[in-house]
């Protein structure tokens, strides 16, 4: 439930940018980011439009069908019911009054779809009051992205025991090939659960395991009807991502490869080289500028490791944007490291986490 301490919080943060409010809008379940930072039941089904507008200072508004009256009883401020569909744009035009530059969950050209949540019907609809609309894209990390001291301490905890399954990992598979016992990417994958269960982690998907072509699909998924045996000389990558079984933990999410012999071929090791130098060139991008107080974006980032694998002659083979926000689900709502599928122009905040892949 919100608290009248929640919703200051929301008006701080309106007043810091210099908005008149932010409205909320969810049509059968359409914004689960507007459920999240209004903490609302995610289980309630509901089949008719409501609106809910936190203005920089006063009283926030409820705009509720006749049929769904209860819909936002959880959350402060006045409530109006609305039947028909005019009187649902009437509610709404008393409800806004007389703002003039609102956030609502859109992104300019769909920028950044996973913020771009509202249709375009009904942002026209808040246009055609005089109204003008920004994205909530930073607002919505200021909520969904930022960690808690507690949140910070359940991923740590995660990172140092999914670096010890990797430890865990290169035992029995060592141990398995030395011994000629065989051993596939769905036991493997196996494996990793069951570590995960003793460590207290948990998964929303079991990780990847991905032998030789296999690793090749960035979203390859070990099934049964394509089940690889690992054989010395094999390529092996693990992609697994987990967080603690408690309220409101985040998530780890680590990569790992391995060659299966004595030594590693030169072109593989040249590859590796390829892809760690353009991790390191990214990491040491955001610690130079974030030191130095630099306004920080999530495409200038995944731009920085491109230039580096692209000039090391892969750039034609780097088919995935080099990061993705992480929170409390492996894929969190705040600033992808992203220039090639979107463009993500959030900014990189403080106690916030990404991947950098």
């Amino acid at each position: 439930m919100v608290n009248e301490a929640h919703i200051a919080s929301l008006q701080k943060a309106l007043q810091q940018d210099k908005l008149d409010g932010w409205l909320f809008y969810s049509f059968r379940g359409s914004d689960p980011i507007a459920e999240n930072i209004l903490r609302l039941d995610h289980a309630k089904f509901t089949t008719r439009r409501w609106f809910y507008f936190v203005p920089a200072t006063g009283t926030p508004q409820k705009i509720v069908h006749a049929i769904e009256t209860g819909t936002l009883d959880s959350l402060p401020g006045d409530k109006r019911v609305y039947l028909p569909w005019q009187q649902l744009h009437q509610c709404l035009r008393e409800a806004l009054g007389r703002v003039k530059k609102i956030a609502m969950q859109y992104s300019p050209l769909n920028t950044i779809p996973y913020i771009s949540r509202v249709d375009a019907g009904t942002i026209e609809l808040v246009r055609s009051f005089g109204i003008e609309i920004v994205s909530s894209a930073d607002l919505v990390q200021v909520f969904e992205a930022v960690w808690s001291d507690e949140q910070v301490e359940s991923h740590l905890y995660a990172a140092k025991h999914m670096r010890e399954i990797v430890d865990e990992i290169t035992k029995e598979v060592r141990r398995r090939v030395r011994e000629n016992a065989t051993i596939n990417e769905l036991e493997i994958q196996d494996f990793i659960l069951k570590q995960f269960d003793r460590r207290d982690l948990t998964a929303g998907h079991p990780p990847i395991v991905a032998i030789n072509a296999h690793s090749a699909d960035p979203h390859y998924a070990t099934n049964a009807a394509d089940n690889l045996p690992l054989r010395k000389g094999d390529f092996l990558l693990v992609d697994m991502w987990s967080k603690r079984r408690t309220p409101h933990a985040v998530y780890d999410d680590i990569t790992w490869t391995f060659f299966i012999d004595e030594t590693v071929p030169a072109e593989y090791q040249k590859i590796f080289n390829v892809v760690r130098d353009g991790r390191d060139v990214a990491i040491k991008a955001v610690q130079s500028r974030y030191s130095s107080a630099e306004v920080l974006y999530g495409w200038q980032i995944d731009e920085e490791a491109r230039r580096s694998i692209t000039e090391a002659g892969y750039g034609q083979y780097f088919l995935h944007r080099t990061g993705h926000s992480i929170h409390e689900e492996v894929h969190g709502n705040g600033a992808n490291i992203d220039n090639l599928e979107t463009q993500d122009n959030r900014r990189l905040m403080a106690r916030t986490c990404f991947s950098i892949e």
